[in-house]
């Protein structure tokens, strides 16, 4: 989309609308207590701008919603699967295609399936559903970037990069413990950083050298491809689709929450090359999400999908998404608000830590922020910090740390409009002036796996 007026605007009309939640600072100070401090607990109505995830909370095109009349909702052989099949292979190449309703559950069944003593999964970074699945069934999740890319201030343009000089040690040290590496695109937990084509490539050749297989975590494979297209050298001539299609085409496999780039409320993927893992996975899948044609989704399900990840690689589209988030970035940075440099593509990172600087990490910042946040405007990120990444103390002490201690503003695909952007800024921009008047938060009740859903917290 290429024009003379420096004006974003979305490259799509509004067919339908929904109220959102409009409240009173009162009103939400009686919300935020009820939900035990805790912003995934707040009630959808309570919020006025959701920036919680952009996981299944986008807006579907006409397009998809006409495909959903089509679904065909045979239990074993739908033809909605069969489209879905054909779409996935000509866009990645891989041989088995199974769909899951989301993807953790995609996640879950491949650890199963992977699962050894001892086993090690090295990673650019795990998310923390992935490190869960990992560690759930007793698997060390090792994170390798590159040291710069955890400093926030460093503005690189493929902070999502694994370190090959770790990968490499990790290989050769811990052997046949390895089933597996995977890459996340873009690296969620490390700001929304792309991942080069160069870095896959390189992946690709040391876990052929070693013997192991190279996986995806592709859930923002569109807005990874983008990147690529706009910062490395070589590129620029080559379609988002074409960029796409060679990252697939690397890796033996992968696994997808299709809530994101697949532009769909619900679905998942997991797609495998290797017969026989394949098998094994088909086997757990019907366990717990059904027969391997629809891997728990409806047949309109599996139409919105295929349809969604054809218009997912729209370059208007994803020019106008990256252009909207660095809008959000440069506004933020004018006023002084720290944050992870550059703008990933799907979200801005506030690095709480050094918006207070007064409140130490077992103190959660990122939570802080987020409450605050709240209170102010009725906004709702996400922490992405010590709360999520941290490990409790067996005996009652202070947390182990998480490496950042970031908030992530994440956008609903084709949801919001700039007002509502600016009105964001706005929030924020009051939330930053108030800054050191804020404390910290203490933890009374959590669970031992993935505690940042559903942990109760009260003000210090």
């Amino acid at each position: 989309m290429e024009h003379s007026h420096r004006t974003i605007i979305e490259p799509f009309r509004i067919k339908a609308v929904e109220p959102l939640g409009i409240t009173t600072q009162p009103e939400r100070e009686i919300a935020l207590r009820d939900a035990h401090f805790n912003p995934f607990l707040l009630r959808g109505e309570q919020i006025l701008i959701d920036l919680l995830t952009d996981s299944g909370t986008g807006a579907m095109s006409a397009q998809q919603w006409a495909a959903l009349m089509v679904g065909d909702e045979t239990y074993a052989g739908s033809r909605s699967y069969y489209r879905l099949e054909s779409v996935v292979q000509d866009l990645t190449g891989c041989k088995h295609i199974i769909p899951t309703h989301q993807g953790r559950a995609a996640e879950h069944i491949l650890f199963s399936a992977l699962a050894r003593p001892g086993m090690v999964v090295p990673s650019n970074s795990h998310f923390d559903t992935t490190r869960a699945n990992c560690e759930f069934f007793g698997g060390l999740a090792l994170d390798l970037l590159y040291d710069e890319a955890m400093d926030p201030r460093a503005d690189l343009p493929f902070k999502g990069d694994i370190d090959l000089g770790k990968l490499r040690e990790a290989l050769t040290t811990y052997g046949e413990r390895v089933p597996c590496v995977i890459v996340t695109i873009t690296n969620n937990r490390g700001g929304g950083q792309p991942v080069s084509l160069a870095n896959l490539r390189a992946t690709r050749a040391l876990c052929r050298e070693f013997g192991v297989k190279f996986l995806l975590d592709a859930a923002r494979f569109a807005e990874n491809a983008w990147f690529i297209k706009q910062r490395e050298a070589g590129q620029q001539e080559r379609t988002a689709r074409e960029i796409a299609q060679e990252m697939f085409r690397l890796c033996d496999g992968f696994t997808m929450s299709a809530k994101k780039d697949g532009l769909v409320n619900i679905g998942g993927l997991l797609c495998l090359n290797d017969d026989e893992l394949a098998d094994r996975c088909r086997t757990r899948l019907i366990l717990t999400e059904g027969f391997p044609t629809y891997g728990g989704l409806a047949g309109r399900d599996l139409v919105a999908l295929a349809t969604g990840l054809g218009e997912v690689l729209d370059e208007d589209y994803l020019a106008y998404r990256q252009a909207s988030i660095r809008y959000l970035f440069d506004r933020l940075d004018k006023i002084g608000v720290p944050m992870m440099r550059p703008p990933g593509g799907h979200a801005v990172y506030i690095d709480a830590a050094a918006f207070y600087p007064q409140i130490p990490a077992w103190q959660y910042p990122g939570l802080v922020l987020t409450n605050q946040l709240y209170l102010e405007g009725g906004v709702r990120g996400v922490e992405v910090g010590t709360v999520m990444f941290g490990t409790p103390d067996p005996k009652g002490g202070q947390d182990v740390c998480a490496p950042l201690e970031l908030v992530r503003l994440t956008f609903p695909r084709r949801t919001y409009t700039q007002s509502h952007v600016d009105y964001l800024i706005e929030s924020l921009a009051e939330v930053f002036a108030q800054r050191q008047t804020a404390r910290g938060y203490r933890i009374v009740k959590q669970r031992p796996i993935l505690r940042g859903f559903s942990a109760w917290f009260e003000p210090i």
